[in-house]
């Protein structure tokens, strides 16, 4: 009965998480396994999907394929966030070349920690936990358990079609991307400005709207 009453808790989150209010979110920074640097507002123009997970979580390795298959899109990227290893970083590296991870990896520690990455994103209650946001920037959707690379692009498809303003900025992007770098005298500003992202680093500015999605299932 409570295995039930599980799963029917949450196919009625996964509708719903789709449907939570866009919140502009702050520039998160984060530091891969490769000594990379990850901010939001690097892949402005991008859909950008943030995956927590751990290495003893079966159902985190389930949707591995469909991660690395939406990364190896030209308009999506995915960064991992493994938590809750312990001290034992071994076994996430082992995990990473077992399932040929090829998203950029972020050791976060305990989610507990108070420097945990996941304040820079939003709560995670359980593994695996997502959060997509959109290419101006917005966290648009809140995936409480394994990702569906089908369910992800329809979803994407239609925000695309019913807010003509992150298409705007996915279009500015591209173009930016394409045209010539201008020249620049030294010594003075090129006047571009930071994308439009807060440079504030912390928990989300919606408190009541991120408070509603701290759910567990467990």
């Amino acid at each position: 009965m409570r295995k039930l009453l599980t799963a029917l808790c949450f196919s009625l989150l996964a509708g719903l998480a789709p449907q939570a209010n866009a919140s502009k979110a702050v520039n998160f920074i984060f530091t891969d396994t490769k000594g990379r640097v990850h901010q939001l507002s690097d892949y402005r123009g991008k859909w950008v999907l943030v995956n927590f997970w751990a290495p003893w979580c079966p159902r985190c390795k389930m949707e591995f394929p469909d991660l690395n298959d939406l990364d190896a899109l030209d308009n999506f990227v995915v960064i991992g966030v493994v938590q809750d290893y312990g001290i034992d970083e071994a076994s996430v590296l082992n995990t990473i070349a077992r399932y040929n991870l090829r998203f950029p990896q972020i050791l976060g520690g305990s989610r507990r920690d108070p420097n945990s990455p996941a304040l820079q994103v939003g709560p995670v209650d359980y593994y695996p936990t997502s959060y997509l946001y959109a290419p101006d920037g917005e966290i648009v959707m809140f995936i409480p358990g394994v990702v569906s690379r089908q369910k992800l692009t329809a979803f994407m498809k239609d925000y695309e079609e019913r807010n003509p303003t992150a298409v705007a900025a996915k279009a500015g992007a591209t173009k930016a991307a394409e045209a010539p770098p201008a020249a620049t005298v030294p010594g003075h500003s090129t006047g571009i400005k930071n994308a439009g992202f807060p440079k504030t680093i912390g928990k989300p500015a919606d408190e009541k709207a991120e408070n509603k999605k701290k759910i567990s299932l467990y």
